[in-house]
């Protein structure tokens, strides 16, 4: 076996290589690409208005010609078998099958998720793992940082009942920060500094998470194969979509995905990103490097770091090990946001953490190259939509100018002695469109090409329907893209303005209202509207020209209904559209997810509050669970609410003094006893009878 440094030369030299190799393709192709629009362009880049197009198109026409190459080497190297210099080729099955396990940590943070849903997976995870015999060397945790007395109440109870059906007693444990610090990063690095020295790996899930046991087990013997990888990063697969929207983004992304990720690790090798969830991180060297302190700058360059997971993986390169991504680690899945309106919600998050990694990656110290072009390439996933309007902006103006303007044949001024006469080449005009309109949409048919070549059409529907497929994804994608450049294009600019964002919990389970949707799109529908009204007025070519970004604009209120509808979803999955392998093929982990979460119903009994402080085993588990009795100050501020809600009840309370209550064990033993003394007229009272009336109705039918 090769040793570490001279395997690190290797793999460095390779991707140097590569990235010099992508870096020229791309380059000329923008070149070619900028001198044609210069052609185009009536003046020939004569003005400052044209000037500022060709800049502004060369930055787009960049960031999409990276993605065509990307899938492009991918798609070939896919046909070639793979890439025989990727982490996992280093090494033979039987090899990494014959490694040994570690002591590794399962950890899942969470923040206001649908509990029991979101356990259910876990459970599958869990499952999937004992059915190898091999599950002493793991442990899982549930980080919540829920502040909602009713979701982290139901946490509690939950987390329970998993341990006691699973008899995981010692295996699986709940943690629940009171204050939280830092979003996610800050729960993870608490879980680190309470236990993660008692373990030498960690496997990071997202409460949408499920990754199967044989791939988490070859995580970890690939880990121990290769002690210089800080993180290696599977790619996830969405799954579960019910919605048209979630349906859609599962078929793009099982299609899709892999020519994207194979070229995507092809390029990056060790230097990889690391996306947060389904990857398995090396924890001493991420404790000592990963520590994130808070930005010195200004605006959104000030205070704690958002978007935490690119930051580490740089960090850990800058300690000198390596990060991979490993497109070939199956069955690691995560699930799509229902509608488009919690997709944005969720950018809307990410653009912030996205933009502050300027910072990092100007002023950082000793990062590795790689790195900070990943900051960049984040930073674009969201400047790009900003870019774009400016760029409408500006060609809107010079269509202005040509229509309205008399031709200023001296537009640099009387220093010339020669007139620039203004030149309209439409054909090169159609050469152009058609260029761009190939790198984005070539790559998708380059995805069924894969698809034939590995014969997976059956599993895709067969060929007329997975053409149909992708031609509906175009259409959709086509239809979005409008309405999120400019929802993007306000994130990006309140983030400049450092405005101050709310850390919402993710909607997984609900439609959009149409009064909702109304009301969210209805700027779009004013800037669509105004805008095609404003062409129309000007010239009918340019009001055609402007038909492909202001309908979606206009359409973008019943677009996000329909796609969030499960019915539509329902509809298309009759017809075998969108169809993808993973929904034909028994997996064992997906069908236990899948059966575990068709048995869910609603309580409508109590809720997990009344029921924490009704039902004597539970409040006996919440007391367990809660701190001892407080003193002082603070058990004057308890006993109020605990008045408070034994007088009133808790729906009219303070969620701050609420939680403060159902913290203390002494207060927990109060309200139970308060409420069981209550009169039947009193709130507490007419919830006490009403369970007691409940039992003893079922204890009748049982016996009868």
């Amino acid at each position: 076996m090769a040793h570490p440094e001279q395997k690190c030369r290797t793999w460095r030299l390779r991707a140097a290589v590569r990235r010099c190799a992508l870096i020229l393709l791309v380059g000329g192709q923008t070149l070619i690409a900028g001198n044609l629009l210069l052609q185009v362009l009536p003046y020939h880049g004569g003005t400052p208005v044209e000037v500022g197009i060709v800049l502004l198109f060369a930055l787009l026409y960049v960031w999409i010609s990276f993605g065509f190459w990307m899938a492009v080497y991918g798609f070939v190297l896919r046909l070639l078998g793979g890439d025989r210099h990727s982490l996992i080729n280093r090494h033979s099955s039987p090899e990494i099958d014959a490694a040994p396990l570690s002591r590794t940590a399962v950890v899942m943070p969470i923040y206001h998720e649908p509990v029991r849903w979101t356990l259910e997976g876990l459970k599958a995870v869990y499952r999937d793992l004992e059915r190898s015999g091999e599950l002493d060397q793991f442990d899982f945790f549930i980080l919540s940082d829920s502040q909602d007395p009713e979701v982290w109440l139901e946490e509690q109870a939950a987390w329970y009942r998993l341990v006691t059906e699973l008899g995981a007693e010692g295996r699986i444990f709940y943690r629940r920060r009171r204050v939280n610090l830092n979003f996610k990063s800050g729960n993870v690095a608490d879980f680190l500094r309470r236990w993660g020295r008692g373990y030498e790996y960690m496997v990071v899930l997202d409460a949408d998470s499920l990754l199967a046991g044989d791939t988490i087990r070859k995580m970890v013997r690939l880990m121990n194969l290769e002690p210089r990888v800080g993180i290696l990063q599977s790619a996830p697969t969405v799954i579960n979509g019910q919605s048209a929207f979630a349906r859609i983004q599962q078929f793009a992304s099982r299609l899709y995905s892999p020519l994207f990720a194979t070229g995507l690790a092809a390029i990056q090798m060790g230097d990889a990103v690391f996306w947060g969830h389904n990857a398995i991180i090396r924890v001493a060297p991420f404790m000592s490097h990963c520590g994130l302190r808070k930005l010195s700058g200004f605006g959104i360059w000030r205070g704690p770091i958002m978007s935490h997971d690119f930051v580490e993986a740089a960090f850990l390169g800058r300690a000198g090990y390596e990060v991979w991504l490993e497109p070939t680690l199956a069955h690691s899945y995560e699930e799509s946001p229902p509608t488009l309106d919690d997709e944005l919600a969720r950018d809307q998050r990410w653009s912030k953490g996205n933009l502050q990694h300027a910072f990092l990656m100007l002023l950082a110290p000793k990062l590795r190259m790689a790195h900070r072009l990943a900051f960049l390439n984040g930073i674009m996933a969201y400047a790009a939509s900003p870019l774009w309007l400016a760029f409408l902006v500006l060609t809107t103006i010079a269509a202005v100018q040509l229509t309205l303007a008399p031709i200023d044949y001296f537009p640099d001024g009387h220093e010339s002695l020669f007139p620039l006469w203004p030149e309209w080449r439409p054909e090169w005009a159609i050469l152009l469109v058609t260029s761009t309109l190939a790198l984005l949409f070539l790559p998708k048919f380059l995805a069924v090409a894969d698809v034939v070549l590995k014969g997976e059409l059956r599993r895709y529907g067969g060929g007329a329907r997975l053409l149909i497929s992708v031609f509906l994804e175009i259409m959709v994608s086509v239809l979005l893209a409008p309405i999120r450049m400019l929802a993007h294009s306000r994130f990006v600019v309140s983030a400049l303005l450092n405005l101050r964002l709310g850390w919402a919990a993710q909607n997984r389970t609900e439609e959009i209202r149409w009064r909702d949707a109304l009301v969210q799109h209805l700027p779009g529908f004013l800037v669509g509207g105004g805008w095609s009204l404003f062409a129309m007025a000007l010239d009918p070519m340019f009001f055609y020209w402007s038909l492909p970004v202001s309908v979606p604009l206009i359409l973008a209120a019943p677009t996000t209904v329909w796609l969030s509808r499960i019915s539509k979803g329902e509809a298309l999955g009759r017809y075998h559209l969108l169809q993808i392998p993973d929904t034909l093929t028994p997996i064992p982990l997906l069908e236990d997810a899948r059966k575990l979460r068709e048995r869910l119903s609603v309580d409508q009994e109590l809720t997990p509050l009344e029921r924490a402080i009704i039902v004597p085993p539970a409040n006996r588990l919440h007391r367990h669970l809660a701190r001892p009795k407080a003193r002082g100050a603070k058990r004057g501020s308890i006993d109020a609410a605990v008045e408070q809600c034994v007088k009133s009840g808790y729906p009219t309370m303070d969620k701050k003094a609420l939680s403060l209550a159902l913290e203390d064990a002494q207060a927990l033993a109060d309200l139970h006893k308060c409420a069981w003394n209550a009169p039947v007229s009193s709130f507490w009272g007419a919830r006490v009878q009403a369970f007691v009336e409940r039992r003893l109705n079922q204890t009748v039918d049982n016996t009868t």
